[in-house]
């Protein structure tokens, strides 16, 4: 009976990341209802600071999936198999996501030997460069996007509406206000990264771009970008 059960919320979780994958609004929004909680605990259980639900959000644009040069959509759920349930396949995809992330911050920050470990550890004088790089690259990035993306933005970090009122200034639904926000926001990364290799920056420099301003926004005015 239990395996029996097992097997039907399996079947389930695989027609539901089909038809996800396959763009359908109505499972969208019974995902995000349903999955949204899921992924938040999941990410305050890794990161009691909340950083990463940042992650948990970004999920949204690789589930929904991002065009390729070929025109197509590619979606992450097409590595869902149903080996386990969808629930516990999320929480791996995250968690592993956040283990990259790890590595990737830990990689920019050198080891500390006995002298330097025994004073006060200096600012980075690069720093104001790297925060003025991205600043830069996020102005163009976003100035980049549609018109549409760019309002939507602005409702929801610069107005701080919720995902519900966002959707409805942009006459749509939740859900999909959810997964074109993450897709503004994969986007705006991408961009920037771009912009950053344009610059002739390592990746080991581009990593410490986006640490520096994660460590301390400071200039950065998400308002300012959106509306200059």
């Amino acid at each position: 009976m239990v395996g029996s059960a097992l097997e039907e919320v399996i079947d389930d979780d695989l027609e539901l990341a089909r038809l996800c994958a396959a763009g359908d609004e109505r499972a969208w929004e019974r995902f995000v209802r349903e999955y949204r909680p899921i992924l938040y605990r999941a990410a305050d259980a890794l990161d009691r600071t909340q950083g990463a639900r940042e992650i948990a959000d970004s999920l949204y644009a690789e589930l929904y999936g991002i065009k390729t040069a070929a025109g197509e959509r590619q979606s992450l759920f097409r590595y869902y198999q149903g080996r386990s349930t969808l629930a516990t396949w999320l929480r791996a995809v995250l968690a592993q996501r956040y283990v990259d992330r790890v590595r990737v911050t830990r990689k920019t920050q050198p080891l500390p030997d006995e002298e330097t470990a025994a004073r006060s550890p200096e600012p980075n004088p690069e720093r104001t460069r790297y925060v003025t790089l991205v600043r830069e690259a996020l102005g163009r990035a976003v100035a980049a996007l549609t018109s549409r993306d760019r309002l939507r933005l602005g409702c929801y970090y610069v107005q701080e509406l919720t995902l519900a009122d966002t959707g409805r200034v942009m006459n749509e639904s939740e859900a999909t206000s959810s997964r074109r926000l993450a897709q503004s926001r994969k986007m705006i990364r991408r961009d920037i990264e771009r912009q950053l290799k344009e610059a002739r920056l390592t990746d080991g420099q581009i990593a410490e771009c986006f640490a520096s301003v994660a460590d301390d926004p400071g200039p950065l005015d998400l308002k300012q970008v959106i509306y200059e």
